[in-house]
């Protein structure tokens, strides 16, 4: 592989390493079009067991579960990604920490699910954005926490302090 080869793959994992990001900030600020922008329009999503369909169908079905939670937190790791021209596939491990809302301020029941985003890519009109997912969950824990301290500038919404340091892409 040559030098320019070489960067223009560097470059293609990393701006699909960003997507991945973006997904997870998306859905923890409550950002609805950072969170779309993950999917192609016509991309589809199979989490097992809970959602299957359209990408942006998934988005909305999300959305509406974590307005009823008090905090959420995803991270992705373990980032693998294979190219083949205009066309990518990845394996991301995934941790999700949801906190049921509406429980005592002191107690939180706590559920963490650790699996993998296995995506399909492609670059269309100069971005990388999935075709097809599937999401396997590896291990999940459900338990009862105390709640400790958070900032209290921590929002799940444009107020947090994130949207004045990180533009929107």
């Amino acid at each position: 592989m040559g030098t320019n080869a070489a960067i223009e793959t560097l470059v293609a994992k990393q701006e699909i390493r960003e997507v991945l990001s973006r997904y997870c900030r998306g859905l923890d600020r409550m950002d609805k079009a950072m969170a779309y922008s993950v999917w192609h329009e016509d991309g589809t999503a199979d989490y097992e067991g809970i959602f299957k369909g359209k990408g942006h169908a998934f988005v909305e079905w999300v959305w509406e579960a974590h307005a009823r939670m008090s905090c959420h937190s995803h991270q992705v790791t373990n980032v693998l990604v294979e190219l083949d021209g205009e066309f990518a596939t990845s394996e991301a491990y995934v941790t999700v920490m949801l906190w049921l809302a509406g429980e005592a301020m002191d107690r939180q029941t706590e559920i963490v699910v650790r699996g993998r985003y296995l995506d399909r890519w492609s670059k269309r009109a100069g971005r990388w954005a999935i075709d097809h997912r599937t999401h396997l969950v590896d291990a999940q824990s459900i338990r009862q926490v105390t709640r400790g301290k958070s900032t209290p500038s921590a929002a799940r919404d444009e107020s947090d302090p994130s949207f004045g340091f990180i533009p929107k892409a």
